[in-house]
């Protein structure tokens, strides 16, 4: 791993040095490699936005229609979810039963594909729709080629089968996957692939097992492409952590999502008091990943300062 970070941030320095001598900005085959550079990049000030479970307000979460809407949006990456049917086929679904998102009932692992296919998807306020049906990983990352960043989550126990997938269409570049594993444990377990998809820790700050592994990254001089961080309520071990996340050469990824990811500062209290005085600190404390459940005010907002352009 620390030999795959070290060529990264190579590559990062080597874009920062052309754009300082005035050298003409880097021209890149599609949207998605783009993306992926600005994530290569520790002195990017540039804001990834990143959407959970796609645009879940006005499509079904995990949808083609979903992931569709936010790349139209400008985000950068999709978060989407991993559950296997019973006949071992990865589908997008954040739950283990169908019971919530589809008009369908039990656990997803007691389907095959073809049962799990004659279900229907269910929009906001528990509408069915007409012909929407759950996608596999597959049908998503071929939506997804390309055009914008994948963000596996709830996948990491399906690594080798997601990988071979990615490889298979020619996307592993353009795809992210983040866990709370060992650092020896992700070592041996990228060891055994001559090609990786992106790799970032989880830390939750303020618990035991957070700041053991953020210690044992930074103990070792591992430099990931970014850390995900976790914190429940304000306090200087959690703008100590961002310090040290973003001197160490890594970016800082941040949830907006509710409250308990970020002390508060999350996208409905950003709705209600001014976009400002939420995001606007995340991006003070260093933030330049930020998922939410808002992109398109994320978006605006961060265009406004001139940090999405």
């Amino acid at each position: 791993m620390k030999r795959t970070f070290s060529i990264l941030l190579s590559a990062a320095a080597v874009l920062l040095a052309a754009a300082c001598n005035g050298q003409k900005a880097p021209e890149y085959a599609n949207r998605a490699e783009k993306i992926v550079a600005e994530i290569h990049n520790p002195a990017s000030k540039y804001v990834v936005v990143i959407s959970h479970r796609g645009d879940w307000r006005n499509y079904p979460e995990n949808s083609i229609p979903a992931i569709e809407s936010v790349i139209r949006m400008g985000v950068d990456v999709m978060e989407l979810d991993l559950k296997m049917t019973k006949d071992s086929v990865l589908v997008l679904s954040h739950d283990r039963t169908v019971d919530r998102c589809t008009n369908g009932k039990g656990p997803v692992s007691d389907y095959t594909l073809e049962e799990l296919k004659q279900l229907r998807l269910k929009r906001a306020h528990n509408v069915v729709t007409d012909s929407l049906h759950i996608p596999t990983l597959e049908e998503a990352l071929l939506a997804c080629k390309d055009r914008i960043v994948v963000n596996v989550d709830q996948g990491f126990e399906f690594y080798d089968q997601v990988l071979e997938i990615t490889e298979r269409l020619g996307v592993t570049d353009q795809i992210l996957i983040k866990g709370k594993k060992s650092l020896e444990f992700c070592r041996e377990k990228f060891a055994a692939y001559k090609h990786n998809m992106m790799y970032m820790p989880i830390i939750d700050i303020q618990k035991e097992k957070g700041q053991a592994l953020f210690a044992e990254y930074m103990e070792a001089g591992e430099v990931p492409l970014a850390y995900e961080v976790c914190w429940q309520t304000p306090g200087p071990e959690v703008e100590e952590c961002f310090r040290k996340v973003i001197e160490s050469g890594s970016k800082l990824w941040v949830n907006s999502l509710w409250s308990t990811l970020n002390g508060g500062l999350d996208d409905d209290t950003a709705l209600a008091v001014g976009a400002d005085e939420i995001y606007g600190k995340l991006v003070g404390y260093g933030a330049t990943m930020i998922q939410t459940d808002r992109p398109e005010f994320l978006i605006n907002y961060l265009r406004s300062k001139g940090l999405h352009d």
